[in-house]
C-alpha cells in the first residue's frame, strides 16, 4: 500500500471506526466480539483498499464485511443462549421514568440477539443506521424482496419475544446504542 493510500484507510478508520464498533455491537451483542468483528473487517478492508476505496461508498462495503462475518459465525456457532425476558422486560408504568427507556433498550437489544442473523442484519441495517432498502439490499447482496421479508419477520418476532400488541410500533426514540442516550 502506498503513502497516499494508507493515508486515505487511516482517515477512514479515524472517522468512522466509531460507527463500525456500534453496528457490529448490535449484531453481535456484546463489546469483545465486535471490536472483533471491527478489526477483522478493517484488516480485510485494508488487504484490498484499492477495491474498498473505488467503491461508491467504502463504508457500505466495509458494513457488509462486518455483516457477514456476523453471519458466518452464527452459523458456525449456531448455539441456543437463554435469555429471561420476564426481568428485562419493560413494565408498563403508571407516569415517566428516568429508567424506563434504559429498560426498553436492554429488552430491545435481549430480543434482537435472539433473531437469527439475516433478520437481525436487516433490522439493525435499517433502523439503527437508516439505511434504504435497495442499499440494505446491495450491502447484503440480495433482493429488495428478501430485506422487506427479513425485516417483516425480524420485527413480527421481535414484537412476538418483547410482548407486544402486534399493531403497536416501538417508541422510535430508543435509541440501540451501547450506553447511549435519547
Amino acid at each position: 500500500m502506498d503513502a497516499i493510500a494508507r493515508g486515505q484507510f487511516e482517515d477512514f478508520v479515524a472517522a468512522r471506526s466509531a460507527a463500525l464498533f456500534r453496528t457490529a455491537w448490535l449484531l453481535s451483542g456484546n463489546r469483545q466480539d465486535a471490536q472483533d468483528l471491527v478489526q477483522s473487517a478493517l484488516e480485510r478492508a485494508c488487504r484490498h483498499w484499492d477495491r474498498v476505496a473505488a467503491a461508491e461508498q467504502p463504508e457500505a462495503y466495509v458494513r457488509r464485511i462486518l455483516v457477514n462475518s456476523v453471519k458466518d459465525r452464527w452459523f458456525a456457532r449456531r448455539r441456543v443462549v437463554e435469555v429471561c425476558f420476564d426481568d428485562a422486560r419493560p413494565v408498563p408504568d403508571a407516569g415517566p421514568s428516568p429508567y424506563r427507556q434504559i429498560e426498553l433498550r436492554r429488552a430491545i437489544i435481549a430480543a434482537l440477539m435472539q433473531l437469527p442473523a439475516g433478520e437481525r442484519a436487516v433490522l439493525v441495517l435499517r433502523y439503527y443506521e437508516d439505511l434504504t432498502e435497495a442499499e440494505i439490499a446491495r450491502t447484503l447482496n440480495c433482493s429488495a424482496g428478501t430485506v422487506k421479508s427479513q425485516a417483516s419477520r425480524g420485527l413480527a418476532r421481535l414484537r412476538r419475544l418483547l410482548g407486544l400488541d402486534a399493531n403497536l410500533a416501538v417508541d422510535p426514540a430508543v435509541r440501540l446504542l451501547p450506553g447511549g442516550d435519547s
